[in-house]
């Protein structure tokens, strides 16, 4: 409460007026009646952190949209979608939501689980051969060779443990030890060609981190379930995630990244140098291949309508992409804790394909018991909070690097959000 009262007089030493502007989005449904706002301080906070962080060059620029209930009840942009050009961020600019993909990709399976094309307990090697006679590492340390102590799997690989993360797939959120350097250096992204498939079947010759079912861990999970959706369906991963998800739901600007003459309009990222500046920075996804753990392109009203099918059960406007139940399975807690103990963070667990809140008085970042959410590299952040009806995308365009920390600015909105209600 202290951080939010500091922000709240931030805004009037900085004079801003807290004015939010509307947006041209859809409720869930129609006829809903108006929900309650959010706090008038909190709007205006809000407003001024993300102008104010803008200004001073700690981000390049925000984009926040806020439902509750359903409806719409803040929209917002602050800064620049490119500085050198001086265009100006906006509630339409597409930005690259990197890791936000993989909510999209667990969607993706669970239509296919309730299609019976897919099983939840299916192995992974029925649909990708290449992962039928997996190895486990015995030890972390590099032999002599450079090789691996491993002796073979005794858990099979299934469906379910990628969508929990816990395929022993590595390398895993700042891990740190040879085996995590291998994977490094051999994984998904590092493979200088191929497409998705060929480079989740090379993913099968490394050892793996531990025994399926066994750890959360961060790693290529996503990347290997979207080529199993691809083999279940028939279908690009791309392409089914159009025909199934974003056409029905109406996101019309989400999309995999395009080529680089197809990139008008979308934000620049950016990081900081030595002096304190901000740069354009690298990016890691290139339009050659189409990851299940992120690549997408997308904006705030597209994502928020992904966010809002997922709080009302499966369904946007009187169009079901899920059933109830998938979402409830998606949003129960299937690792109970440890998700994010690596960053100094508690009471965090996961469900299928989302993080879960398992103790808000134990986790460092806003939120109630059983609120999901995920977020994206460069700085991207959706949740859902069913108690409080409160769903937020909020988004960024920032590599952290050596010179740019976390991006946690993020979840300063969210917490100003929250606040407010």
């Amino acid at each position: 409460m202290r951080k939010i009262v500091l922000l709240f007089l931030c805004a009037l030493i900085v004079g801003c007026s807290g004015a939010s502007r509307p947006l041209d989005a859809s409720p869930v449904e129609d006829g809903l009646p108006p929900p309650e706002p959010l706090a008038w301080w909190s709007r205006a906070a809000i407003d001024a952190y993300i102008r104010f962080s803008s200004w001073r060059g700690e981000r390049s620029g925000y984009i926040v949209l806020l439902a509750r209930d359903g409806v719409p009840v803040y929209a917002n942009a602050a800064g620049w979608r490119n500085i050198e050009a001086r265009e100006p961020m906006t509630l339409d600019t597409e930005v690259r939501i990197a890791s936000m993909t993989k909510p999209v990709t667990a969607v993706a399976a669970l239509l296919l689980v309730e299609e019976g094309r897919l099983g939840l307990d299916d192995p992974v090697a029925d649909y990708l051969p290449a992962f039928r006679n997996l190895q486990v590492a015995t030890t972390e340390a590099a032999g002599p060779g450079g090789g691996f102590s491993s002796r073979p799997a005794q858990t099979t690989l299934t469906v379910r443990h990628l969508l929990m993360f816990a395929s022993g797939l590595g390398p895993g959120m700042g891990a740190s030890s040879e085996l995590a350097a291998h994977w490094d250096a051999h994984g998904i992204h590092a493979q200088s060609s191929g497409d998705l498939r060929a480079r989740v079947d090379h993913l099968a010759s490394l050892p793996l981190f531990e025994e399926p079912g066994t750890r959360w861990r961060y790693g290529a999970s996503a990347d290997v379930l979207a080529a199993v959706v691809q083999v279940a369906s028939g279908e690009n991963i791309g392409d089914f995630m159009r025909e199934r998800i974003f056409a029905p739901l109406g996101m019309a600007n989400t999309r995999y990244e395009p080529p680089a003459d197809a990139r008008e309009g979308m934000a620049t990222v950016y990081t900081h140098d030595s002096e304190g500046d901000l740069v354009e920075a690298d990016i890691h996804y290139s339009p050659d291949w189409q990851p299940g753990g992120g690549g997408l392109v997308s904006t705030v009203s597209d994502y928020l309508r992904f966010a809002l099918m997922l709080y009302n059960g499966g369904e946007y406007r009187g169009v079901r992409v899920l059933q109830q139940y998938s979402v409830d399975t998606m949003q129960r807690l299937h690792v109970p804790e440890g998700v994010l103990a690596g960053q100094g963070i508690e009471g965090v667990g996961w469900g299928l394909g989302v993080a879960v809140v398992a103790d808000a008085e134990a986790a460092r970042i806003p939120g109630r018991n059983g609120d999901f959410w995920w977020s994206g590299l460069y700085g991207t952040q959706f949740f859902v909070s069913p108690e409080t009806g409160l769903v937020g995308v909020i988004m960024t365009q920032h590599k952290p690097g050596e010179f740019s920390g976390i991006n946690y600015q993020p979840y300063v909105v969210q917490g100003l959000a929250l606040a407010g209600l």
